[in-house]
């Protein structure tokens, strides 16, 4: 299939700015108003990694797909009386071909990136990603198309990548034939990608790999919940756990995409990471599992006085009976899932959500990852380091426990000393709960321990650490929860053998420090390097005042102009009047 190139007859002017950007194999001549930031570069080189894996896991399937069918064929033939046709040899299988990075393959993967600015993704792809058919570049700039133009033609991946000067949507609309869909899209817009997900959903193959970014952090964290439910179609609640349930908000809203369609999605890697998140899901045709969406889908109450969250499912599932549990009965659960007042310091709840909270991650996926990324050629990738380090916490994460506390609030909440991280985990763990960390945030505390459990083990903290009388106010959540007398006691003092996870152990880059100054989502259209860039950081700096300065400045000019003019300047004027004029 082809996608039609817009030739580009007019000539642009030179580039202004021209910059020399080398990231790995990957060399591009860009510069002016031509998006590139250098942060993104773990976004990148995780994107490749996700990518050769899917690959092979693709290849697999199709080889199994393969045998199923020449079974298949063997068995009518032989059934018919028909003498058997010889089938390919097993060394000949999709599975066992030895795919190499930089080569053209006819069984291999058609990539979109939608949005290619510079080109240095599609770019990379061509050079780094084994089993690659073709690869579209899109922009809708005419001076983006020519610099990936350029850049292809540089870097020698012609044969891989076509350029397309279209609009995103427009493109995907109609690239939605069977023959015309692609095996991976991926959108990495400036800011919001909702616009882009109902074309997206149209143009992937069955089982295609959706690749999803998005920067609007300050929206999906809680700082516009009625921005967030214009773009996202859910509201958030502001939580420390706030990063996380950005990735579930973000899932939720691609899963609605993906049903309206006869469509829904598996999360293979949910990354939250500096200014962005960034979502990895399989995309698959079937109405009868679109059925399970809405029981993966859940409101969130959240306390406003102690902060505590409970969620509830949109949807239950149950087995029909115990000797066939294939056979399910949907349903609709009862509620609300609170009081109306909470049962730990009786304030009232916030209502958030719809999010999605069935699980964020495949392990099974994300083991074999976090093994290729540790092997070569992955292993050379510019932010491997950080890479393994990211992926180890995933690996160790409770899969089944939607978002996380931080113990520094929780004690907030009590005016209590803060709880040493590992002395809280250990005590979870002696009491029989299980505990775990999330990438999201390096002082998470994801665990399967009721609410009721952790004030209980902060109660029994307390007597360790006692609270001032005079911060016991009554109708406080302090006072509230600390009059309940402790269930039970806590062991803080022995450690627990698995207080302490191996990524913590072995040092490894969980949590990265600011990679570089001014490292946000940075300008539009703007290489973000060097003295070229203007970083919106540096620009907005104490903007408020510098307008309110302006603005008294400016009133100030107008009053001296209106104002009348000193009594001794007045009787000078009405002297020169009255006196008598020269001839």
């Amino acid at each position: 299939m082809e996608v039609d190139e817009v030739k580009l007859e007019e000539t642009l002017p030179a580039n202004p700015n021209p910059n020399i950007i080398t990231e790995r194999n990957a060399n591009i001549i860009s510069g002016g108003n031509v998006f590139y930031n250098p942060v993104q570069e773990f976004n990148r080189d995780l994107s490749i990694a996700v990518l050769n894996v899917h690959f092979q896991r693709l290849a697999k399937e199709r080889a199994e797909k393969l045998l199923k069918q020449q079974q298949r064929s063997k068995l009518k033939q032989q059934e018919n009386g028909e003498q058997l046709t010889p089938t390919p040899t097993e060394a000949t299988s999709p599975a066992n071909n030895n795919y190499v990075a930089g080569t053209k393959y006819d069984d291999g993967m058609r990539i979109l990136e939608a949005l290619a600015a510079t080109g240095l993704r599609s770019i990379r792809y061509a050079q780094e990603i084994a089993g690659v058919r073709q690869i579209i570049a899109n922009d809708l700039s005419r001076q983006a198309v020519e610099s990936i133009n350029t850049n292809v033609r540089h870097n020698g991946v012609e044969h891989l990548i076509e350029t397309s000067h279209a609009d995103a949507m427009t493109l995907m609309y109609t690239s939605t034939a069977p023959e015309k869909r692609f095996d991976a899209v991926d959108l990495d817009p400036y800011g919001c990608p909702n616009r882009f997900l109902d074309g997206a959903m149209q143009c992937i193959a069955d089982g295609g790999l959706l690749l999803v970014t998005a920067t609007d952090m300050a929206v999906l964290a809680g700082n516009a919940p009625e921005a967030c439910y214009v773009k996202y179609g859910s509201v958030p609640l502001r939580m420390k756990c706030c990063h996380e349930m950005a990735l579930r908000i973000l899932l939720h809203c691609i899963e609605s995409h993906a049903n309206r369609h006869g469509k829904y999605i598996e999360p293979l890697l949910s990354i939250s990471a500096d200014f962005y998140v960034r979502i990895f899901v399989r995309v698959y045709a079937g109405q009868a599992q679109c059925k399970y969406s809405m029981s993966k889908q859940s409101w969130i109450y959240q306390c406003t006085g102690c902060e505590t969250f409970t969620l509830q499912p949109l949807g239950t599932v149950r087995a029909k009976s115990a000797e066939q549990p294939h056979l399910v009965k949907f349903g609709i659960p009862t509620g609300p899932a609170v009081n109306t007042l909470c049962e730990h310091c009786n304030h009232r709840h916030h209502l958030g959500g719809p999010i999605w909270s069935a699980p964020i991650h495949n392990m099974q996926f994300v083991e074999q990852l976090l093994e290729a990324v540790q092997t070569t050629p992955l292993k050379e990738l510019g932010t491997q380091r950080r890479i393994v380090g990211v992926l180890s916490v995933v690996q160790e994460e409770l899969p089944d426990i939607p978002l996380y506390y931080t113990p520094d609030k929780l004690c907030c909440v009590l005016k209590l000393e803060i709880v040493p991280m590992l002395k809280m985990r250990s005590a979870l763990l002696h009491a029989g709960y299980r505990v775990s960390y999330s990438h999201a945030s390096k002082n998470s505390l994801k665990t399967d321990a009721p609410p009721a459990v952790l004030w209980d083990l902060l109660r029994c903290w307390s007597k360790r650490h006692p609270v001032r009388e005079d911060r016991k106010i009554p109708g406080t959540p302090l006072a509230a929860i600390l009059a309940k007398p402790c269930s039970q006691d806590y062991e803080f003092d022995q450690l627990h053998a698995a207080a302490n996870p191996s990524s913590r152990k072995n040092a490894l880059s969980r949590f990265q420090e600011n990679p570089a100054p001014h490292w946000g989502p940075g300008t539009r259209a703007t290489i973000m390097i060097g003295e070229n860039k203007l970083p919106k950081s540096y620009r907005n700096q104490n903007k408020k005042q510098r307008h309110k300065a302006a603005q008294q400045t400016t009133a100030a000019a107008a009053d001296e102009e209106a104002s009348p003019p000193p009594k001794d300047e007045l009787l000078s004027s009405k002297k020169a009047k009255l006196s008598p004029t020269t001839a």
